[in-house]
């Protein structure tokens, strides 16, 4: 076999990992964003690693929206982002699933937020948006992050 042959095939066999990869990762288009939705629980699993961050959170047996939710104060952020009015709009999902899986940004990105680790057993709450129509696995991508009375704006960086 010769060396171009060997540099071919080692370049498909990466892109092939990357296939994977960009599989497994959601862009925005997948998800309904005229639709926010509130979650809270206990972070049950979390995976602090790139593409982005994830972590399975345990919704409570009666998920309520808080009363303040529309009052919260958010961050400033690059992207023009709306959030006083995606927190009037969230709305509780119709499924009942009692785990979700909450993609949130970048490493990178979570850092320049300063948004500490999350740990397994840490208690937060998030809005986000989920698939149309709420088909599919139990997934949200995280638009705004609540954790130890912080909030953290995932669309950008901030401003």
């Amino acid at each position: 076999m010769q060396r171009r042959d060997v540099i071919r095939i080692g370049a498909l066999m990466g892109l092939g990992g990357c296939g994977g990869a960009a599989l497994a990762h959601h862009g925005w288009s997948s998800f309904d964003q005229e639709r926010p939705i509130y979650l809270e629980g206990r972070a049950v699993e979390v995976k602090w690693r790139n593409p982005h961050a994830e972590l399975v959170l345990e919704l409570p047996e009666a998920l309520r929206l808080p009363a303040d939710l529309a009052q919260r104060a958010l961050p400033a952020q690059t992207a023009g982002v709306d959030g006083a009015a995606l927190l009037s709009k969230a709305a509780l999902p119709t499924r009942r699933d009692r785990r979700w899986e909450i993609e949130l940004a970048p490493l990178f990105r979570l850092g320049q937020w300063q948004m500490p680790e999350i740990q397994r057993g840490a208690m937060l709450s998030v809005v986000g948006f989920t698939f149309k129509d709420e088909a599919g696995a139990a997934i949200l991508r995280a638009e705004y992050v609540f954790l130890d009375g912080k909030a953290y704006g995932l669309r950008s960086s901030p401003a």
